[in-house]
């Protein structure tokens, strides 16, 4: 989805994106992810403007960076694997492989899928922030923590997930292509 982002939208991400080079300076000359929880909202920032912000779902359990929690970490990650190239929409994964299963994507008002499926693409994200999200028991990688598709696209724009940010299938597979590995994924739970 193009954006016409407003100044003051511009504004706190130009400024979020200036402190997470800053600290992670991998980052440059490639996109930054922005996934503002308060918004349900993940923006693709590039060459210093928006380009793009899709609507996602982050977890029903709000923000929480524990293992266990079923909560979305907060803070800097990079992308530091990329699942799913070439497979079909809707394709199921578990524990990263695809299943064969092509799931029916749900639209309806109040439509529950069974259980957390994984569907279309996978951006395994890792923290980069030693005690937030990195190591002990915050590390967001050995939680399992992706940007991925869902069945449930009905849920998209609500808290809905199990820890993960959920995008409608379309939106993750053209993410997918245009983000490379290392693109830093900074999760902020509201601007500022």
């Amino acid at each position: 989805m193009p954006t016409n982002a407003s100044a003051a939208t511009q504004d706190w991400i130009d400024q979020a994106v200036s402190g997470a080079l800053a600290r992670a300076p991998l980052g440059w000359n490639r996109p930054v992810l922005l996934v503002r929880v308060d918004e349900q909202l993940l923006y693709v920032w590039e060459a210093g403007r928006i380009r793009e912000r899709f609507p996602v779902s982050t977890a029903a359990r709000g923000v929480g960076n524990r293992a266990g929690s079923l909560q979305t970490p907060l803070g800097l990650h990079r992308v530091a694997r990329k699942i799913g190239d070439a497979a079909p929409a809707g394709t199921v994964f578990r524990g990263r492989e695809s299943t064969g299963e092509i799931a029916p994507v749900l639209t309806g008002s109040g439509e529950n899928a069974p259980g957390d499926r994984v569907t279309s693409r996978i951006l395994w994200l890792q923290g980069l922030e030693p005690g937030i999200n990195q190591g002990g028991d915050v590390d967001s990688f050995s939680r399992y923590i992706y940007i991925h598709g869902t069945d449930e696209e009905d849920r998209i724009g609500a808290p809905a997930s199990h820890g993960c940010v959920r995008m409608r299938n379309q939106d993750v597979i053209g993410l997918f292509a245009q983000v490379p590995l290392n693109t830093l994924v900074l999760i902020l739970d509201a601007a500022g």
